[in-house]
């Protein structure tokens, strides 16, 4: 049988044994009218007061949004939000558009008015944080495991703070959205490295679906509580990138409803493990770098038998990428063993580190195959994965190498597989 797989800008087709297994979240239509339900939110958030009740003219209001690399359709949400703020009374120029990059390299003035649109790039200011620059951040003291935190100085500074994004199942975070809008993606880098630390990636739960309990999302709330959001829009989207649902309110009670909506909707059961899983990193924009896919990977390890073998389908239209340290980490280290023991360490610290670590904890347990279009063999392999050029000619060989059992996750971290749940 034939399966479009999501691969960059378009989809690529497949074909695979018509006795293998799709796996992909749960349809749901996009909502009819996506700005009134916005706007409905904000004046009924869940477990907070309506915006409107907490918006005065003269309020400097920041609002962060995710970067290009994430699914938010910015475009959509935000011009609804300052349309708001605007008939509220704020004038455009007490606005502040910040884009939430962590520690991912900023956006071109082109790729700002892709992700915008450009009359919101024209209507008001747009800044892009920065984990490395001292200058636009301010200490906060230390978390409840001595961990230093920074956070964005017009974050920090701002009358009114409004945090955006997307839900869906993380692969270490439990869940995007909600808290992790602001430690990593408005942190400095620092803090960035000791939540992502080691220890704290090794834990078991860090992962898919867990939150309360997980060591990386239970800090990432502790700082977002630093410095509260007076309300977080989070959407969550379908396959076409439409708005499925909007959870606006209280930073717990709005993002815990928006978690419990993707739990139902992308976790599916899995009865017993694949010899091979072919994925994806849900297409463009999740799958514009291959340090993006270890995500998709993460997805496919859960429901492959050790010791079987993972089919990463990614675009990778900006590389490795070349920005951070992935890259390099894997050159230096040159094997999957050799990662773990580096990372592991004392004192060990770089950007970049739990991308490595995870992709390595991947690699122990299966083989990894990469088919890009947006890198070369050498790119490939020097990010200690094999290349694939041809699927085709491929696959029965793994089926030959491997075992016939064969599973697709097409949308790649869309879906979240759990295992011996069927």
């Amino acid at each position: 049988m034939i399966v479009p797989v999501a691969y960059g800008r378009k989809s690529l087709e497949i074909s695979v044994p018509d006795s293998s297994d799709v796996f992909r979240p749960r349809f749901l239509p996009g909502l009819p009218d996506e700005a009134g339900a916005i706007r409905d939110g904000l004046e009924r958030p869940i477990g907070a007061a309506p915006l409107s009740d907490r918006v005065r003219p003269h309020h400097r209001v920041v609002i962060a949004h995710s970067d290009i690399t994430r699914a938010t359709p910015n475009d959509r949400i935000l011009p609804v939000l300052t349309g708001e703020l605007e008939r509220l009374g704020v004038p455009r120029e007490n606005i502040t558009l910040l884009n939430a990059l962590g520690t991912h390299r900023p956006q071109t003035a082109e790729e700002l008015r892709a992700m915008l649109g450009s009359g919101m790039v024209d209507r008001y200011r747009c800044l892009q944080h920065d984990a490395g620059a001292a200058e636009n951040l301010v200490p906060l003291g230390a978390t409840g495991r001595g961990h230093p935190v920074r956070i964005n100085r017009f974050w920090k500074e701002a009358d009114i703070r409004l945090l955006t994004g997307f839900i869906e199942p993380h692969f270490f975070a439990g869940f995007s959205g909600g808290p992790k809008g602001v430690l990593p993606a408005l942190a400095g880098a620092e803090s960035v490295l000791t939540n992502h630390g080691y220890g704290m990636i090794a834990d078991p739960r860090a992962t898919w679906g867990v939150t309360r309990g997980n060591p990386i999302w239970e800090e990432m709330r502790e700082v977002a509580g630093k410095v509260p959001p007076a309300l977080i829009l989070n959407v969550t989207l379908n396959t076409e990138r439409r708005i499925t649902a909007v959870f606006i309110g209280d930073l717990d009670a709005a993002h815990a409803a928006g978690c419990d909506f993707v739990r139902r909707h992308a976790m599916v059961p899995v009865e017993r493990p694949y010899d091979i899983v072919i994925t994806s990193n849900s297409g463009y924009p999740l799958d514009q770098n291959l340090y993006q896919t270890v995500k998709g990977m993460s997805a496919a390890a859960r429901m492959v038998r050790r010791g079987g073998a993972i089919l990463m389908v990614a675009g990778c239209e900006d590389g490795l990428p070349d920005h951070g340290l992935y890259a390099g980490l894997l050159r230096e280290a040159g094997s999957p063993a050799e990662v773990l023991r580096k990372v592991s360490e004392p004192g060990f610290a770089a950007q970049d580190q739990w991308q490595v670590q995870i992709q390595a904890m991947i690699q122990m347990h299966a083989d990894v195959y990469v088919y890009s279009g947006g890198l070369s063999d050498l790119q490939i392999r020097q990010a200690l994965f094999s290349p694939c050029r041809d699927i085709a000619a491929d696959l029965p060989r793994w089926i030959k190498q491997y075992g016939p059992r064969v599973g697709l996750l097409p949308e790649g971290p869309q879906t979240v597989p759990c295992l011996g749940e069927a």
